[in-house]
């Protein structure tokens, strides 16, 4: 099985752990990555932090990350443009409920189109 990868970009570790865990109640096989705080793990973010976590999370179909507040979102753009991969999409989406329907829809095997558009109808 394939699935559409996802990032967690949250300022606190706290935040994207919580988010991580209410998702794996019901969705257990989509790969999701978290990319909380920064490198020593203090309020912020880490471009590389985010970096791996993309690596970790693309498994072929795509990445999709979900980001808190306008920092994480510019440090997200700063590493996929570090990046090679070309299938990254930075959603504009809550971060809790952009992620959890971003991974129901990946769960469900779709692509990453279909996943873009899930999230993007869900939240207009």
């Amino acid at each position: 099985m394939s699935y559409v990868g996802i990032v967690l970009i949250s300022h606190s570790p706290k935040v994207v752990d919580g988010i991580n865990d209410m998702i794996r109640q019901v969705i257990k096989d989509v790969p999701i990555e978290m990319a909380g705080g920064t490198d020593e793990n203090d309020i912020g973010t880490s471009i590389e932090k985010i970096r791996q976590a993309i690596e970790r999370a693309d498994k072929g179909q795509g990445v999709m990350v979900f980001y808190d507040i306008g920092s994480a979102k510019m440090n997200a753009e700063m590493a996929i443009e570090m990046m090679e991969l070309d299938s990254i999409k930075v959603m504009e989406a809550p971060l809790l409920e952009g992620a959890y329907v971003a991974a129901v829809e990946s769960g469900m095997e779709k692509n990453m189109d279909n996943v873009v558009a899930a999230v993007s109808k869900a939240f207009d």
